[in-house]
């Protein structure tokens, strides 16, 4: 019998992508269409924490869902995720009746995106092991490029719609379930990555045993939280900051900042892994040195309400994030064992949107500390991350890692 690769090895990580780009786009389309909100009539404190509550969806999504696909696959799961996905654009369309249909779109939203984070890419990443003549890292590299397409387009086209389309509290999520409508019979048919006898196995209780690794704790801890913190700086409060200045392009200017700060990620992404390095944190310490200048630059922007200097700041906090999102990545898989890649993932990630709630923390705080003075105490918090990053980034570095490390792959 012949082993050769089948021809279509290099294609079959396609399906997964579809998932995963449409539940990113679900999972940011909202950011743009904040001021348009505000503008209804919503608090800015009530907008920010509609952003925020996706969270409460996302963060135990992330720890359950690995778990759930190593018991019973990562394309059921993937489906379920991406299903969740196009309830939630239904509720949150309905937001011209209520914040709550809002609040529940987005807590549903959360649990979708969480998904595609933890299984979706941990999914790409195994379909791409398929191949033997794909590099170690391009798994990698695909998911998190495939979920920052998604997160940078759907702000992109929502906030476009918004601004000059009919129905803005409607259309744009009216597109995203065409979308994944569109996406969902495709992803139905990727090829599951976990072997049968794998499957409906008893799960793990308790975290996996990498999260007490001294290398997880002193480098990825604290660097994982920034990586969405710049994320929500630089499109939620860099608009508000600004919004007085622009009349009636606060949501055109608003999605501008969005796109260009993802674009920023997606962009940086591949120079990313060339810095990266196996025997020290190289490229985790590169992305925080340029996360803490985003954050001194937001502080200033606050002060000077600029709009061109909030556009430079998040060009600025939009390239920390690609660096730190794809070494972060490739640093936690050179520490996991083969049976926790996916839970870990989800444990990163729920790990990096907690930095999502800073917009939230940052309004509520805003009436005993300005906006210059609380980003400035974010850069100080920052550069303290750094310093404990820098300290270990030479020390506790994983022996006889395995790149390729996961669950083994059917073959048939």
């Amino acid at each position: 019998m012949s082993t050769a690769t089948p021809p279509t090895t290099r294609t079959t990580w396609f399906p997964a992508a579809a998932a995963v780009f449409v539940c990113g786009w679900g999972g940011n389309q909202f950011t743009p269409l904040l001021v348009m909100y505000q503008a209804a009539g919503y608090s800015a404190f009530t907008v920010d924490a509609l952003l925020g509550a996706y969270v409460l969806g996302l963060v135990p999504g992330l720890l359950v869902s690995g778990g759930l696909s190593t018991r019973f696959g990562r394309r059921p799961v993937m489906l379920a995720g991406t299903v969740c996905s196009l309830v939630a654009s239904g509720l949150i369309a309905l937001g011209p009746f209520g914040a709550g249909w809002i609040a529940a779109g987005r807590f549903l939203t959360g649990v979708a995106v969480a998904v595609a984070m933890a299984v979706g890419s941990t999914w790409i990443k195994e379909l791409a092991d398929l191949d033997p003549r794909a590099t170690p890292d391009v798994g990698t590299r695909r998911a998190a490029l495939c979920l920052t397409l998604g997160l940078g387009a759907g702000p992109g086209v929502a906030g476009v719609l918004a601004q000059w389309g009919p129905w803005p509290m409607i259309l744009p999520y009216f597109v995203h379930i065409g979308l994944i409508l569109t996406a969902l019979p495709f992803a139905a048919r990727g090829k599951e990555t976990l072997r049968l006898d794998a499957l409906r196995t008893p799960a793990r209780r308790g975290l996996p045993g990498t999260t007490r690794h001294p290398r997880f704790r002193r480098v990825i801890v604290p660097s994982a939280p920034w990586i969405f913190g710049s994320c929500g700086i630089a499109y939620a409060v860099m608009p508000q900051l600004v919004h007085d200045r622009l009349g009636s392009w606060s949501l055109g200017y608003s999605t501008l900042l969005t796109v260009c700060a993802i674009g920023a990620g997606v962009g940086i992404q591949p120079i990313a892994k060339r810095v990266d390095r196996t025997n020290s944190a190289r490229a985790i310490l590169t992305g925080m040195t340029v996360m803490c200048a985003g954050l001194a630059m937001s502080a200033v922007t606050a002060a000077e309400r600029s709009p061109w200097l909030a556009l430079l700041t998040a060009l600025v906090l939009g390239t920390a994030y690609g660096i730190v999102v794809v070494s972060g990545l490739l640093e936690l898989q050179r520490l996991a064992q083969p049976t926790e890649i996916a839970e870990l993932t989800g444990i990163f990630y729920a790990l990096a949107y907690l930095g999502f709630l800073l917009p939230s923390l940052l309004a509520a705080l805003e009436g005993a500390a300005g906006y210059p003075m609380l980003l400035g105490c974010l850069a100080v918090l920052a550069l303290g991350g750094t310093a404990v990053i820098a300290r270990h980034s030479r020390r506790h570095l994983p022996t006889g890692w395995n790149i390729h490390c996961g669950p083994k792959v059917q073959t048939e």
